[in-house]
Order: C-alpha cells, then structure tokens, then sequence
C-alpha cells in the first residue's frame, strides 16, 4: 500500500477531538461547569472580591538608582489630597476666604497637615511656597497630607474627610469664580481613574472587534452556525482565562492594564484556532462525501469491502463520515494549533525572565489564555460540531443572496485545489530572488523610523483626556511646573555636593537650568529642567559622567531608563529561550533546520517594519488625528509596548508561518514536487491565513480605540505586524525564498536529519 493511499494513523489530538465529537454532552457539560465557575469567581466576585476588585493600578518600574533616589527623599507615609486652582485674582477677598476656611478645616482633621501659599508669612512672594503658586500668579495649589500611623499607611476615614472637604471647596470656588479652573487631585484619583478608563476601554474593544469579527467568518462560512463556533471558543477561553488571572491575583500583583492585552490576545488567538479547526472540518467532510480520495475517505475504509465513498444516505452513515472528518482535522489542524499554540506559549515564556512584575504578569496571563484558546479548540469546538451535526454544514441563508452569495463561494474558507493564491505563487516562483530581495528593501524602508526611536513611559506621561484627572495633571505640568513630579532630579548626600554637581550638569546639552538645592528626607535634591523628548538623553548624559561622591539622578525620566535597562539586561536571555524554543518546534515538524532559521529572519523583518510604523505614528505624531491622543503630550514609544509587541507579534507570526508549513510539508511528505507543494500549501492556508488575520487585525484596532496610551500603542503594533505578516512576507517573502532557495529549504545536518527520524513530530 502506498503512501498517499494508506488509511492515516489518527494520533492523541484527533482521537480527543473525536471523543469530545462522540460524546458532545460530556465535554460540553464540563465546559459549562468551568465557564459557570469562572463566571462566578472572576465577575460576581463568589467567595470574595471580583478579578476587577483585586486589580492593581500600578506603573511598570523596578528598583534600581531612580527608586533608590526617591526612597531618600521620601518624608515617610502619608496621603495627599491636592486643590488645583488657577486663572484667578489671588488678591481677591472672596478667594482669600475661602480658601482660609478650606485650609482651617483640613487643620482641624486628626494628623494632617496643610500647605496653603496664601496662609504663610509673605504670601505667595515667599521663596519656600513658589512650587505653589502657577507661574503666572494666577494660581496656587492647597494640599493635605494625611500622616500614617506607626508607620502605616493614613487613616482612609480621615482621607475620605479632607476628601470631602476639599471637593465641596472645589464646588464653591467653582459657583465664585466661573472662568476658572478648579481640580482635586491625587494619587488614588488617577489610579481609579485609569482602572475606569481601562474597563470601558476593555468593552470598547471587544464592542468594535466582536461584530466585525463575526461579519467576517459570516463571509468565510457563509452561516451563522459555523461562524458563531470561534466565537463561543473565544467567549469560553476569555472567562476561563479570567478566572485564572484571579487565582494569580493572589500570589503576584496584576495591573489592570493586563486584562486589556490578555484579552485582546486571547480573543485573537481563540478565534483563529476555532477558525483553523472549523475550517479543517469542512474541508474535509466535503471531500469525504465527494468521494475524494482524502484522509477521510482513507480513514472510513473498512477491511471488510464496505464503502462509504458515496453520499452518505443514513444518519448512521452521515454521523461515521463527521466522526471520520473530525478526527482527521483535529490530528492535522489540531497538531497545527498545538504546535502555533506551544510557540505563542514560549514566547510569552521568556517575558517571565524579566525583572519588572507588571512584563512577568502579562507573560503568565498569556501563557494561561493560550493553553485555554487550544483546549477550547482541541474539545469545545469538536462538542459542538458533533451537537450541530448537518445543521453546520448546510449552506447558511447568506449563500442564497445576490452578490453576498458570490462573494462567500469566492472567499469562503474551503479553497479549490486551485485559485488566488496558487496563481499568485507561481508568478512569485517565475522571479523569487528579485521578489525576495524587494520584500526585504520594502521590509527595511517601513522599520526604518526605528533609527530615531524614543523611549517614554505613558503610563505617567500621557493621561487619556477621558481622565477624570486630565485637566488637573495638565494644568499641574504647565502652569505649576516645580509642583509637578520632576523629570529628572540630582540627589546628594550634603548641599556643597550638590551645587558642585548642579554646576556641572547645568551645561550639559539639552538642560536648560538646573534649580536651587532643596533639603527633602534625609538628602538634598535640585530639579533639572529638560525638554520632555530629551529627559532620558540627560539622564544618560549625567550618568555617564558621575561625580565621586555618593548621589543619584530620580525623576520620571529616570525611573524610563532604570526601566528599559532592566528590560535590556533580561533581552538576551529571553530571546534564546524564544529562539532555541522556536527552532526545536519547527525542526521536530519540518525534519528541517532551515525552515526555522528563515521563520526567524522574517518574523524580525515584519517586527521591524511594524515598529518603524508605531514610530512614525506615535513618537512623530502621524496618529494623533486618526486614534485622538495628544501628540504633545506622547514622547515616544512606551517601552513596555516595544517589548509586548516584540513577544506577542512574535507568537502571532509563528501562528502564520505554522499554518503555511503545515500545509506544505503535508504535500511535501505526499510526494508532491517542492515548488507545486509551495503553491498548493499556501492555497489551501492563503484564505484562512487572510481571514485569520484580518480578524486579530479587527480585534486589535478595536482595543486600540481605546483611551490607554500603552494599549493604543499595543494594538496598533500587533495590527501592523500581522497585517503585514499575513500578507507581504507569508504571500510574497515565504514562497519566494523558499522557491529561491528551495535546494537547502529541508536541509539539516545528518545527525540531525537521523535525530528528527527517531524524535520528529510527523502527519499521522
């Protein structure tokens, strides 16, 4: 019995998908149990608080000279409540008043203090209050610092007081002087503010990215039976995931920043698996009852003599044929999530090696979607193509209408052996060294804004104007600029140090002066005043020239670069997991040691050219109309974004590069000729790898409508990056370096190739 014709040898993955077809009320009834309980766990906070409860609003940092800097000049445990007031007479008696009757009252409260610039002797004239007083003298700032207990944090019932006291202030002074511009503040304020913002920007996402994504498998299935089914997979991997996040909860801290990319990656991926699987299936019960020579068909072969290569005519008949085909697309497509899956998975693996908390929560989050996104793909949507039975089959009403009808039979996701994409192949094939090398100058000239890259931390910089303290942290930074937090700080020991040193940098490029020395703590401090853009170029400027007395440069700007070389010392340790990882997955598929190095080459290329896109978008401004943040106020490239968008855009091209090589190889290892197995792999993959992406393109652009600065920038950049790996380098770059090179595509050293024989993860 040859090869092409003997019945497949269905493995674990297509006998679980089979059992779960089999028995669809089994597994569905455990996948309800499990979504009810996380449900009930992670939403109606059952047993305690809520995932959103539990959620955390810190900022990325690590410890390290900046924090070390700021910790000296911390005055001890407390909260303050702050009164933004500008664009008044501060001479006026109505204003005067009062505000002596807000500061009396805050007096009064139980271990607070407050600094009031109209209260001290010489008013706002005095030295020691100027951070208080607005740069033009039409504002002061009014703040009370609750003291903490024996060391603990302030009494929340006297902050709740001084709260309340400040906000009916703040509506009075509103009502007296209507031209005005009057905020409360704090630091607990932004932080619930932005936990607000990034719930609503959670269901603003899924809002925009659901329906759309629907309207597309509508087009791909052409049903709504079949189109819902990714779906549901992805609504169920979703709430699992939830449930997970809150067990985490309890043993690392999560920012709830982390739900939003968690979720955006997780519906990405659940949807393109269920479609994969989905697809797999139809393709195959067709060929089943056309009586194509298939796996299928091999696989319903009986020793016997019976046949079922006709239509099937009974339900008996009918129900072995889907058995058949879910197996056989379960062992193949399911192998191939598997294996996408288990790439995704190390590359959110080696985001586990770096130091801040907030990188290592989004890699353990991800890892857990993504082992729930191939569950549900292995078992839920093999239940529920059992449960539906024809019903997922039959031709949707869509199918039936003018021109949708056309456009569905054109696009839908069972391709012909030949179409779009064979054709497009081949006419790559005729010249594969020039479209090669053209896809790498296109590729190069689009990453080429990564040259003047900038790295800033939105999360402080860029407040969402949908902040409840938007107007209070502008107004803060532009008319109160020393009462803002500094963007870079000298720290010393002894104030004659300090003036040595402040003379110094004081001619440093891009500083344009250096403030008065300021005892705070137990050391002393001096502002340096810098243009936002150039703050991390000074840090770096003073750091590389220290003075030799104990000091240390703090500031925002500071905590950035603290920040990215924490993250730049774990680079390379990350990358060799992801990379070791990436190419032992593709070699035990592929037997081929050339096919991963070359994924490799191409996944940097698209990295490349989808950062020199968010670049040019973000840092130069070019997005600031389309997604409506304030370019003024967005410094460059978040460098949590740079890193996230680096792992995930990474899994998501092995995701691709998956999909096509699975199909390739299938044709390779039946005897196919190596440039026909090119051409037919990728029309058979090109409409899945289309629709696939486009919909995580969809689910991206969506969470990027969002009002976060670091999620825009996220999903803008893993949009860009699978749009353009789904189309520019698997449709163009792949099947033309593979045709160009295809002598040493399968290549491996002998010991390797005899390794692969014995180890090697082969088609059933």
């Amino acid at each position: 019995m040859t090869r092409a014709s003997a019945a497949p040898t269905i493995g674990p993955v297509g006998r679980l998908g089979a059992a779960a077809s089999r028995r669809p009320w089994i597994a569905l009834s455990c996948w309800l149990l499990v979504v009810v309980v996380a449900v009930a766990t992670a939403l109606g906070g059952i047993g305690g608080q809520t995932l959103f409860d539990r959620l955390g609003g810190s900022i990325p940092s690590v410890h390290g000279e900046s924090s070390a800097g700021s910790d000296r000049l911390s005055t001890g445990s407390g909260t303050s409540v702050t009164l933004l007031i500008h664009g008044v007479d501060l001479q006026d008696p109505s204003v005067v008043a009062r505000t002596s009757t807000l500061a009396r009252a805050l007096a009064a409260l139980p271990g607070t203090s407050v600094a009031d610039p109209l209260a001290v002797p010489g008013g706002i004239r005095n030295p020691q209050v100027a951070p208080l007083v607005a740069k033009d003298g039409r504002g002061i700032l009014i703040t009370a610092t609750v003291a903490g207990v024996d060391g603990k944090d302030a009494p929340q019932r006297t902050v709740d007081e001084a709260r309340r006291l400040i906000d009916a202030a703040a509506l009075d002074l509103r009502a007296d002087q209507p031209g005005a511009t009057v905020e409360v503040g704090s630091t607990q304020l932004l932080t619930d503010s932005l936990m607000s913002i990034s719930e609503n920007d959670l269901r603003r996402g899924e809002t925009v990215a659901l329906p759309i994504a629907l309207v597309v498998m509508l087009f791909v299935f052409g049903g709504f039976i079949a189109a819902g089914l990714p779906l549901i997979g992805a609504g169920a991997s979703i709430v699992t995931s939830l449930a997970m996040l809150l067990a985490f909860t309890y043993v690392t801290d999560i920012a709830n920043t982390v739900i939003n990319v968690v979720t955006a990656v997780g519906l990405g991926l659940s949807i393109d698996y269920g479609l994969l699987v989905v697809s797999r299936f139809r393709e195959e019960y067709r060929a089943a009852v056309a009586g194509q020579d298939c796996a299928t068909t091999r696989r319903l072969r009986q020793p016997s003599g019976r046949h079922h290569d006709e239509p099937a005519q009974s339900r008996q008949q009918d129900r072995e044929i889907r058995l058949a085909a879910v197996a056989v697309a379960l062992d193949r497509a399911g192998r191939t999530v598997l294996f996408s899956g288990t790439t995704f998975a190390i590359a959110s693996l080696g985001l586990l090696v770096f130091e801040p908390s907030f990188v290592r929560a989004v890699g353990i989050a991800a890892i857990a979607v993504t082992v729930i996104a191939m569950l549900s793909a292995t078992t839920l949507i093999p239940a529920i193509i059992g449960l539906t039975g024809q019903k997922l089959l039959r031709p949707g009403a869509l199918t039936r209408l003018p021109l949708v009808g056309r456009s569905i039979e054109r696009f839908g996701d069972v391709a012909p052996e030949e179409g779009f994409f064979s054709r497009l192949t081949r006419r790559v094939q005729r010249h594969p060294a020039l479209v090669t090398l053209g896809c790498i100058v296109v590729l190069l000239l689009l990453g080429s804004p990564v040259v003047s890259l900038t790295l800033a931390n939105t999360s402080i910089d860029a407040v969402p104007r949908a902040s409840s303290q938007y107007t209070f942290e502008t107004t803060l930074t532009d008319e109160f600029p020393d009462a803002a937090p500094a963007r870079v700080q000298l720290v010393a020991t002894s104030r004659a140090d300090l003036t040595d040193w402040a003379g110094e940098v004081a001619g440093l490029e891009h500083v344009r002066l250096v403030g008065d020395a300021q005892h705070a703590g137990s050391s002393w401090t001096a502002r340096v005043d810098t243009d936002p853009r150039d703050g991390i170029a000074v840090v770096r400027e003073i750091r590389a020239h220290p003075p030799a007395f104990q000091h240390w440069v703090t500031g925002i700007d500071a905590g950035t670069v603290d920040l990215a070389d924490s993250l730049a010392r774990g680079a390379p340790l990350a990358i060799l997991i992801v990379a070791a990882g990436t190419i032992v997955l593709l070699f035990l598929m592929t037997g081929s040691l050339v096919v991963p190095l070359k994924a490799l080459v191409a996944s940097a290329l698209s990295l490349g050219a989808s950062l020199g896109l968010l670049v040019w978008g973000f840092q130069d401004g070019a997005f600031a109309g389309i997604l409506g943040f304030d370019a003024d106020r967005v410094y460059g490239v978040d460098v949590i974004v740079l890193l996230l968008a680096l792992a995930f855009g990474f899994g998501l091209a092995m995701d691709y590069e998956m999909f096509v090589i699975s199909r390739i190889k299938e044709r390779v290892d039946a005897g196919v000729p190596d440039n026909e197995a090119i051409a037919l792999g990728l029309q058979r993959s090109g409409r899945i790898i289309t629709s696939a992406a486009l919909i995580i393109v969809v689910v991206f652009a969506g969470f990027a409508t969002g009002d976060l600065v670091l999620i825009k920038q996220l999903g803008v950049a893993l949009a860009f990056a699978v749009f353009i790996d789904a189309t520019l380098v698997r449709c163009l770059l792949v099947p033309a370096f593979m045709t160009w090179q295809g002598r040493i595509m399968w290549w491996a050293p002998p010991w390797m190739k005899r390794l692969h024989k014995r180890i090697g993860i082969a088609e059933s």
